[in-house]
């Protein structure tokens, strides 16, 4: 995964009319924390961490004061009505340390005919991946599977270097369930014979 580079600044100002002002500079106010140190409180300039955001787990190299640190998203609040990113929690990572993140699950095939459909119990799977190999999602193939088949979380395949940290395997992830037939109407039953 590319490292994505920001310039922050270290913010004095708290508090919401901070924060409201930082917004109309169009920056948005950030904290940095981990390994023990401590948390840093910066501005980021909005737009490049709206475009950076657009990737999952996306890992991001801040200049900090002269200083480089390597982070990775963990918290994300976003305005509820226009979706502008409003504060971010970031969590300091170092080359070759395991982080546990949620990466999204997709399928990929067509169902077995018949009018099955796919549920997705979970969206996400905990894994454990090296900070700057995180993937951006895991993809499992449900090609021709039938109603009453599930797909538990042990039989996705992750990418090299990456283990399911979740304590539970045997979660089901996904599942296929028969579509629901609906009993037709007296009038349209009585108007499909008429046609024939």
């Amino acid at each position: 995964m590319a490292e994505i580079k920001l310039n922050a600044e270290v913010r004095n100002e708290f508090g919401k009319g901070a924060a409201r002002r930082a917004r109309r500079a169009n920056l948005v106010p950030a904290v940095v924390y981990g390994h023990g140190a401590e948390s840093v409180h910066i501005t980021l300039p909005a737009h490049e961490l709206q475009l950076a955001l657009r990737t999952a787990n996306v890992l991001i190299g801040l200049e900090i004061d002269g200083k480089d640190a390597l982070v990775i998203p963990k918290a994300v609040q976003r305005n509820p009505l226009k979706g502008d990113i409003e504060h971010v929690d970031l969590l300091t990572v170092k080359r070759g340390e395991k982080v546990n993140v949620e990466v999204a699950v997709h399928a990929e095939g067509d169902l077995a005919p018949g009018g099955n459909l796919l549920e997705y119990v979970m969206n996400t799977l905990l894994v454990e991946a090296e900070a700057t190999h995180i993937p951006e999602s895991v993809t499992v193939s449900v090609q021709g599977l039938d109603a009453g088949a599930s797909i538990l979380a042990k039989d996705i395949p992750l990418p090299s270097g990456s283990v399911l940290a979740e304590a539970d395997a045997d979660a089901v992830v996904l599942q296929v369930v028969a579509a629901q037939a609906e009993e037709p109407s007296a009038e349209g039953a009585e108007g499909e014979g008429a046609e024939g």
